[in-house]
């Protein structure tokens, strides 16, 4: 496990990054997002996949987009390590408190991630049309794509990503959607969801 602080658009934040898997659980939005950073941190270690966590230790949380996240080098380091990326984002839709998006450019990917989450308490969209458009996760410059093989975004709404809807430190996610992730991330690793 290593650590590194970088800056990004003047915002300081604590890189997480080990080297693993050729699955790559990414967390661009951690602390900003809760929850996202502890869920990706779980699943890549019950699976052995590799692992990035972006946290920000001071200041006011800030959101940076995706698409202007730029390559810093463990970012660059976990995209030429990695072949597909599960990138791990929080929603906060109001009229969709139990919808996973799952985006990305990997759709094949995307599939078997949201039949290991069907039949939880969420409910997994893939079809793009119904994913709002700022949720998609496909464009070229998000990190989701910049895999060999593309990537899943997957959407989460508060409840699935955290125990306590008030932020809290550390979060906790919920067991449930962690046993699936992983039950899907496995499946991924077995060959299912074959590169696009």
């Amino acid at each position: 496990m290593h650590t590194e602080r970088v800056t990004i658009e003047g915002v300081a934040f604590l890189t997480t990054l080990h080297l693993a898997g050729p699955i790559g659980l990414l967390a661009l939005h951690g602390g900003v997002e809760g929850g996202t950073a502890e869920l990706a941190r779980e699943v890549a270690t019950r699976t052995g996949a590799t692992l990035l966590t972006f946290t920000q230790p001071t200041g006011p949380p800030q959101h940076i987009p995706s698409i202007r996240m730029s390559p810093c080098t463990p970012l660059t380091t976990f995209l030429t390590h990695a072949t597909l990326t599960i990138s791990l984002h929080g929603h906060s839709r109001r009229s969709a408190p139990r919808t996973i998006y799952v985006g990305g450019s990997n759709r094949p990917a995307a599939r078997v991630l949201a039949t290991a989450l069907a039949g939880s308490p969420f409910i997994p969209i893939t079809t793009l049309s119904g994913i709002p458009h700022p949720l998609r996760g496909l464009h070229p410059d998000n990190p989701v794509n910049g895999t060999r093989d593309g990537g899943v975004q997957l959407e989460l709404p508060v409840l699935a990503r955290t125990t306590h809807p008030v932020p809290t430190d550390p979060e906790i996610p919920p067991r449930e959607v962690v046993d699936r992730l992983v039950t899907g991330v496995r499946r991924l690793l077995e060959g299912e969801g074959a590169p696009r």
